[in-house]
């Protein structure tokens, strides 16, 4: 599966959040959705592959200490269990 060179923010809880996709790593896989070799009317569109691979690079361009929208939610916010 094809793949990105990002930049994005490290959260504390530990989670990195993509702000800009810089570069996209071509796998050159006709199944892949994402590749230039993936057919624009093909058949076996249904299943193919639909999902990034792990970034190739990931260039943190700014630390925060706070949680990611998501963990706030849970940890924090109204998801979190009461105490």
């Amino acid at each position: 599966m094809c793949r990105l060179h990002t930049e994005g923010t490290k959260h504390g809880c530990g989670h990195y959040i993509i702000t800009r996709k810089l570069l996209q790593e071509d796998c050159m896989n006709r199944f892949c959705i994402f590749s230039q070799a993936h057919q624009s009317d093909c058949p076996h569109c249904p299943q193919c592959r639909r999902y990034y691979d792990p970034d190739a690079s990931e260039k943190i361009t700014l630390k925060t200490s706070d949680f990611c929208r998501e963990c706030e939610y849970w940890f924090k916010g109204p998801g979190s269990r009461p105490r």
